[in-house]
């Protein structure tokens, strides 16, 4: 059976649970700059590049993976948000992209498979691709609003050669998360058509939009609405939203992607919003009870964290919704569907 098969079989029966943020575990374990640097040479100070632990405490990124499948995760993501060699550049560490994906893609690969064989429930491995830090829709300078600091071919070959070490590492899906600008999520699906095409066999795709203010719009300017219908021809496995605010503030635009989006739906809030020190007090408990509203209506198939999440987070969620009903996907009737900055359904 596919990863797409097998997961959709398993999110028919319950809701599945995704796992969270690995930013928040890594600073809780007050890494040094030795720790992140190992002995790999590199020339620029390592601290923060929490990528790089893959190669240098793989047991810290294995620690991490193990708490999340133990509190509950059907789904683990690799710790490969900033994998990609835009970011990286800024570690001077471009040229261990492969290298930190192939190794992420193990251990979580690895760990996943450890644990479905103590049980016999299938555990996936969503390989996580970041937005990078820069933006295809919009000019970095106020001056010259044509200027763009990247093109569409060149993403194309930087996401391409992250998904390509991830799939090499053994995950199940491409997640192209933390969507801020859709143009760039269309660059990570772009990469991942071509990578099929080079391997000959699908690679299925998660997708999950963040918001940047309370109206239900991306960096980009795009609503919820727009934005499926922009990347849906990519038939990916999941469409989501993910980072942005805590649950209370997803709340409506959950509730219109669940109408909408004829595939599963995955939604990994942040543990509320940051407080004047930029840290998540939201207890487990709090998240787990605002997202067991949206899986007792109906509106979610798989439920996880972001930003100040972890694994006692996820636990609570696991509990809180054990016994809901998965949402049934919609089958929209057939239509015309645009996207500009707004949606568009030609009756």
């Amino acid at each position: 059976m596919s990863a797409r098969a097998a997961l959709l079989a398993a999110a028919r029966e319950r809701v599945l649970i995704f796992d969270g943020a690995f930013g928040t575990q890594i600073q809780e374990r007050k890494l040094t700059e030795a720790d992140y640097a190992g002995d790999l040479g590199l020339s620029a100070d390592q601290k923060g590049n929490n990528d790089i632990l893959a190669l240098t405490r793989p047991d810290v990124i294995a620690d991490i993976t193990r708490a999340y499948l133990e509190a509950g995760s059907d789904v683990v993501s690799t710790n490969t948000f900033s994998a990609n060699r835009i970011s990286q550049a800024d570690y001077k560490a471009e040229g261990l992209v492969r290298e930190i994906n192939v190794a992420s893609g193990r251990i979580a690969r690895a760990l996943a498979d450890e644990y479905e064989a103590k049980d016999g429930k299938p555990r996936f491995v969503a390989g996580a691709i970041g937005p990078t830090n820069k933006t295809l829709s919009l000019s970095p300078d106020v001056e010259d609003p044509g200027f763009r600091e990247i093109d569409f071919d060149e993403l194309v070959a930087v996401y391409k050669e992250q998904a390509e070490a991830l799939v090499e590492g053994g995950v199940d899906f491409i997640l192209i998360e933390t969507v801020f600008d859709t143009l760039n999520a269309k660059a990570g699906i772009m990469a991942v058509k071509q990578l099929e095409r080079a391997l000959g066999r699908e690679v299925p795709v998660m997708i999950s939009m963040t918001l940047t203010d309370l109206s239900g719009r991306n960096l980009s300017g795009h609503t919820v609405e727009a934005f499926w219908y922009a990347v849906r021809h990519a038939k990916p496995v999941t469409i989501g939203l993910n980072c942005s605010f805590g649950a209370e503030q997803l709340r409506p635009h959950v509730k219109v992607l669940s109408q909408i989006a004829d595939t599963l739906l995955l939604i990994y809030p942040n543990a509320g919003l940051p407080n004047e020190l930029g840290a998540y007090d939201e207890a487990p408990e709090t998240t787990a009870g605002l997202v067991k509203d949206w899986a007792d209506h109906g509106q979610v198939n798989i439920l996880g964290g972001c930003c100040g999440s972890s694994p006692a987070h996820i636990a609570a969620i696991a509990a809180a919704v054990a016994q809901s009903k998965p949402r049934a996907i919609p089958q929209p009737e057939p239509a015309m569907k645009l996207a500009g900055l707004e949606a568009f359904v030609a009756a």
